[in-house]
């Protein structure tokens, strides 16, 4: 039994034709240009990125959280855990200093707030862009 060759088809970033490997049997879209694979691959990717935003935006806050560990009443520790006043990863400059914020809501609370800041900060611009 003898494969049966593939046709040849245009490469999908520079429409230039090609013959495709017989093995990747009709999932083949591109020519062997590296170019044109790179180009295919940041296009597939962009296009997963905004089809599954909620993926990111659902493990953002879950990672910072575990970064810092469970909170002290959680652990059984009598004293606070003391961390960083520097969040990893925090965009948004509070006006009063955070080693203040920190000592009364804790830390934990502090990197909520920065996300829902951060949150509500995206969506402003995002309608201010349409508005305009």
């Amino acid at each position: 039994m003898s494969k049966s060759s593939p046709r040849k088809r245009p490469c999908c970033i520079c429409r230039k034709w090609f013959l495709p490997d017989v093995r990747q049997k009709n999932r083949q879209k591109t020519c062997d240009n590296p170019e044109c694979r790179r180009e295919h691959h940041r296009r597939q990717c962009a296009k997963w990125n905004k089809k599954n935003k909620e993926y990111f935006q659902s493990n953002y806050l879950n990672k910072k959280l575990e970064k810092v560990g469970k909170p002290p009443s959680e652990t059984g520790a009598s004293q606070p855990v003391t961390h960083k006043i520097h969040i990893a990863g925090c965009r948004i400059l509070p006006i009063l200093p955070r080693d203040i914020i920190l000592s009364e809501i804790g830390i934990r609370n502090l990197i909520i707030m920065d996300y829902f800041t951060e949150q509500l900060l995206v969506r402003m611009r995002n309608n201010s862009i349409c508005v305009t």
